[in-house]
């Protein structure tokens, strides 16, 4: 039985000066982009922090894949400036599956007390695990971000290790925390603690918006300009509802509807699963309408959202959603689950459809969007509205820093 624990929600809209610089440690596995929403969120949280007056330093691991991938070409042990801030890489070793760095724990105990506060991205992490230990030893108050790990259906996942994990690690680095950074309510809701109160943040995630691109990506991957494209651009995991998806496209292709299918994303951690459902679709009535990109970033990226009619995510759990906030910063209106936790802003701004995770609730709402392109295109204008104003770095790097100086203030 799942334990209930009041928890915390700390108030965001204290106004206090900031009257000394704060030195801030982000300390993150790794910010290759191959691993998705973690690494956009430091990378985009970072400079806006430093355009507030933040100095920022990020430590991070060289890991970029965990199957034989090469690690990122940057210089190890020695900070590296960028956009304000400041990113010090450390060689992955010994244990590079799990984005360990025996280098950057020792950095880490050396210089603790030189910074005001750490702010630790993800849990059952054995980099950030050590973390959190090494910032308790040093007295250095630390703020942890779960990234979903503590939603129950992720706990199932490896149950066994993770309730051990959570013994000898997770539940002391919980209870030493000044704060758990959750990306919306239903997160902080749902997730478990271990027996531990909590004091709660609750700060979304931002997005930068998609600078415009004229070049046609219909024209290069051969898509005909009347035809609609449905975009999925996610992690290819389990938990994405794939196994959803793939025959709600089925059946409305024995419907009848026309569309082009987008499949955009990767999994460097399970390669099998991937290629599980590269082949589903390879024999599949989806083949021939089809386009299976891989790891997409940079132009690529932001031409596919920009020229999606619809963008799909019918996610199990998903604690945020970065990629559907980023579908509606480009103006494409969005098909997610009822367990995508902004789903409730995407349904209270009419920026795109809300359904269960089933196939025929998931078919119907595809149906619906795809023969009503005057209505797709009105949600998208109010997806785009609704993302500029309520997803800006800026706004959240000003929350943050509210948050911050509350934590150091009590500490």
């Amino acid at each position: 039985m799942r334990l209930m624990h009041p928890t915390v929600i700390l108030s965001l809209f204290y106004k206090y000066p900031l009257t000394n610089k704060m030195h801030i440690l982000q300390i993150v596995p790794s910010i290759s982009l191959i691993y998705g929403g973690p690494s956009q969120m430091v990378l985009g949280l970072a400079p806006a922090l430093a355009k507030e007056g933040v100095k920022v330093t990020i430590l991070t691991t060289n890991s970029n894949g965990d199957h034989g991938q090469k690690p990122l070409d940057v210089n190890l042990n020695t900070p590296i400036q960028k956009d304000g801030y400041e990113i010090i890489y450390f060689r992955c070793a010994p244990f590079r599956r799990y984005k360990f760095s025996l280098d950057l724990c020792k950095w880490l105990n050396r210089y603790a007390q030189e910074f005001d506060l750490a702010h630790i991205h993800a849990l059952f992490s054995p980099i950030s695990s050590v973390a959190a230990a090494i910032c308790r030893y040093r007295k250095l108050p630390y703020i942890l971000r779960p990234l979903g790990t503590l939603d129950p259906a992720d706990l199932q996942k490896k149950r066994y290790l993770k309730q051990i994990y959570a013994a000898i690690l997770e539940r002391d680095n919980i209870a030493g925390a000044a704060a758990l950074h959750f990306t919306s309510v239903q997160e902080a809701q749902i997730s478990e603690r271990f027996g531990v109160k909590t004091r709660d943040l609750v700060m979304q995630l931002g997005v930068i918006p998609s600078q415009e691109n004229h070049e046609s990506i219909r024209n290069q991957l051969g898509i005909d300009d009347d035809i609609p494209l449905v975009l999925f651009m996610s992690r290819i995991d389990k938990k994405k509802g794939l196994n959803l998806l793939i025959p709600a496209l089925e059946n409305l292709l024995v419907a009848g509807l026309n569309f082009h299918f987008v499949l955009a994303g990767t999994n460097p951690q399970e390669p099998d699963y991937e290629n599980k459902i590269t082949s589903q679709i390879d024999h599949s009535t989806l083949r021939s309408h089809t386009t299976i990109t891989g790891f997409v970033t940079g132009e690529l990226k932001s031409s596919l959202l920009q020229a999606a009619d619809l963008f799909v995510l019918p996610s199990y759990y998903e604690n945020f959603g970065i990629a559907v906030a980023e579908a509606m910063v480009a103006g494409t209106p969005v098909v997610i689950s009822d367990q995508v936790h902004i789903c409730q802003q995407v349904q209270e701004s009419q920026s795109g459809w809300v359904t269960t995770t089933d196939v025929q609730a998931l078919t119907e709402s595809l149906r619906t969007a795809l023969q009503n392109p005057a209505e797709c295109q009105r949600r998208g204008l109010n997806a785009k509205e609704y993302a500029l104003q309520n997803y800006s770095w800026d706004a959240i790097a000003r929350q943050t820093i509210q948050a911050y100086q509350q934590i150091y203030r009590c500490d």
